[in-house]
């Protein structure tokens, strides 16, 4: 069987959500680590994003399809549940977590950090700030999610978690985020106990080329 590729950048949450599926389905897979935009990737996402995936003759875009096909054309434990009510439970916060905290909230703020398109270089203060009130109201509704089970569906670790983590990784490393975690203790010690999970482990990124740490100090 040809080698399974996933294209683009290792710091994209969402090609790291890709490889924590290769390793919870124990895929082995080959990392394309280029930028969105790149002939490679262009060449099979239709708007240039990352991740993207070739396995032979099959190319996929969008991490949703990517680890749909993951999850389904190998062996091994479901990303998604059978149950049929914990799939959909599970769908339900894929989509919570990318349509509303990490689109709407978390990535405009890592954002304004790492990429802040400010004359010095320095974090966008008016970004930030504006941002905090509706991370603060997202930290407390994903505290009381993972509060009972330390999981967003039931007992089990699925692709719902894996989605949250990156983006939960990259706001450790940021002063007001971190802070919000550390007051929110469910999610801070669901983001601690999942961290250490091998296939999240394995797949955690370099910091952005140029930077020594993921860390930014208030």
């Amino acid at each position: 069987m040809p080698e399974l590729e996933i294209i683009g950048a290792p710091q994209s949450n969402y090609v790291w959500v890709s490889r924590i599926a290769c390793h919870e389905k124990g895929v082995p897979y080959k990392l394309v680590a280029v930028m969105p935009h790149t002939a490679e990737v262009d060449a099979i996402h239709p708007l240039g994003k990352i991740p993207a995936l070739r396995h032979g003759d099959l190319t996929l875009a969008e991490s949703r399809a990517i680890c749909f096909y993951i999850d389904h054309a190998f062996d091994g434990a479901p990303l998604v549940p059978k149950d049929v009510a914990a799939a959909a439970k599970t769908e339900q916060w894929i989509s919570i977590v990318n349509t509303h905290f990490d689109v709407l909230v978390a990535r405009p703020y890592v954002g304004a950090y790492f990429f802040p398109g400010t004359s010095d270089g320095a974090p966008h203060r008016a970004v930030i700030e504006g941002v905090l009130p509706k991370l603060e109201t997202q930290f407390a509704m994903l505290d009381r999610a993972v509060a009972k089970t330390g999981h967003l569906v039931g007992n089990t670790f699925t692709l719902a978690d894996m989605n949250i983590l990156p983006m939960l990784f990259y706001l450790h490393h940021l002063p007001e985020s971190s802070a919000m975690l550390r007051r929110n203790a469910a999610l801070e010690a669901y983001y601690e106990r999942h961290l250490a999970r091998p296939s999240v482990r394995e797949a955690v990124p370099p910091p952005f080329p140029g930077r020594s740490s993921w860390t930014i100090e208030g």
